[in-house]
């Protein structure tokens, strides 16, 4: 396979990575029966053994608990971990609260980080992320947001209906996004709070039914913020650029959950060609047909274009860019090759793909939902469109006629 310019670093830490997800994560898997929920005892148990390999929290700095690397040095063991289900949650490194911690760890309070980001990379509390709204509110066009926040004395009281809450069932505490000038432009008067989730005023509606919930762990809810009154210390950041604190979240978590489902895309595509491999039919192994072989190949090469586009992304991050562009680009095109790369494994697979005894059912149902979270498609395309079409070389049609001219 092509080999990236990874730091020797990076490459380390990928190797333990590897090490505990095959030597203990994967047989863990492998030991629960399909569609088993995981429980608190598996995840310390999960979580002791990442720190024991070295992989616990690479991605946070020593002094908050973490193991203080690179953002371009996590993303192979973010992969790694992608393998399984239960990978992310070992290492650290799952969603949402690998994306919290990050804005916190950018925009947190000294007391802020020692309250809140500290129990939350020690794993003690859970977190979620309350952006996006039901109809008709902040969704792909967040410039929509209906949720406010008013300063009332030396407190903000908020008001508003989130959904999709990522982690909000059993969350601690919510990153809450709200409208905090209603006469200024959205991108101009936002912001993000840090409310505890058994506040007076947050009522946890339900836990959203969905796709691919047998195999998530974390569940997304409906929230609704009536009269929720925290304190001024309790503004993430500054007041008024929440936009630009979201931003600096999602950018980031986009690329590591690129890179979180291309490890899933990896794993999908190893149980497929074992399968195929010792599965016979019409006279020799499935493996041995040319389609078989020729469509895993074409998964092969896209996988590994993904991962060149978001290690591409990701240098441009680290050198201090904001790459709009390139995490589109990357989020587009790797949730695409992900999905593509498990609906092969599982039509590889037959019967067992769409059976519960190997991972590949549920890696299908939480692959579709990666093409709508963190930016639907369409909202990325948008963005790239945007960028391809801003200098427009008229010069190029010179040599071309015009009706009676």
């Amino acid at each position: 396979m092509i080999s990236f310019t990874d730091s020797e670093a990076a490459t380390e830490l990928a190797e333990r990575a590897r090490a505990l997800m095959d030597e203990v994560v994967i047989p863990r898997e492998r030991e629960l029966a399909g569609g088993t929920a995981i429980s608190d005892a598996t995840v310390r148990d999960l979580r002791a053994a990442a720190r024991e390999y070295d992989v616990y929290a690479p991605q946070i700095p020593e002094e908050h608990g973490g193991m203080g690397y690179d953002f371009r040095d996590v993303l192979p063991t973010f992969e790694e971990a992608g393998r399984s289900l239960l990978g992310p949650i070992a290492m650290r490194v799952d969603a949402p609260d690998e994306g919290n911690m990050h804005l916190l760890e950018m925009q947190g309070t000294d007391l802020q980080k020692s309250e809140y980001l500290d129990p939350l990379v020690e794993g003690e509390i859970q977190s979620g992320f309350a952006m996006t709204e039901p109809m008709q509110g902040a969704g792909s066009d967040p410039k929509m947001i209906r949720t406010t926040a008013q300063k009332d004395g030396d407190e903000w009281v908020i008001d508003g209906h989130k959904w999709w809450t990522t982690g909000g069932v059993d969350a601690d505490i919510l990153l809450v996004f709200a409208r905090t000038d209603e006469d200024v432009h959205p991108y101009e008067g936002c912001s993000v709070f840090i409310v505890p989730a058994d506040a007076d005023g947050v009522d946890i509606v339900r836990n959203v039914p969905h796709m691919g919930s047998q195999g998530d762990p974390k569940g997304h809810a409906e929230i609704e913020f009536n009269g929720v009154r925290v304190p001024e210390e309790h503004l993430l950041g500054e007041e008024g650029n929440g936009f630009q604190h979201v931003q600096q979240r999602l950018g980031p978590a986009r690329l590591t959950h690129c890179m979180r489902f291309s490890g899933m895309a990896e794993r999908a595509l190893s149980i497929a060609k074992a399968y195929t491999t010792e599965r016979q039919a019409f006279g020799d192994s499935v493996a041995d047909k040319q389609h078989v072989r020729f469509e895993i190949a074409e998964q092969e090469t896209q996988i590994q274009a993904a991962r060149a586009l978001v290690r591409a992304a990701a240098d441009a991050i680290s050198a201090g860019q904001e790459a709009r562009v390139e995490v589109s680009m990357s989020k587009v095109f790797a949730a695409r090759a992900t999905q593509d790369a498990i609906d092969t494994a599982v039509q590889f697979c037959g019967g067992n793909g769409i059976g519960r005894d190997l991972p590949l059912a549920d890696f299908y149902e939480l692959v579709r939902t990666f093409r709508i979270v963190d930016g639907a498609d369409e909202v990325h395309l948008r963005t790239i469109a945007r960028e391809a079409f801003e200098d427009v070389d008229s010069e190029e049609l010179e040599p071309v006629r015009r009706y009676r001219e």
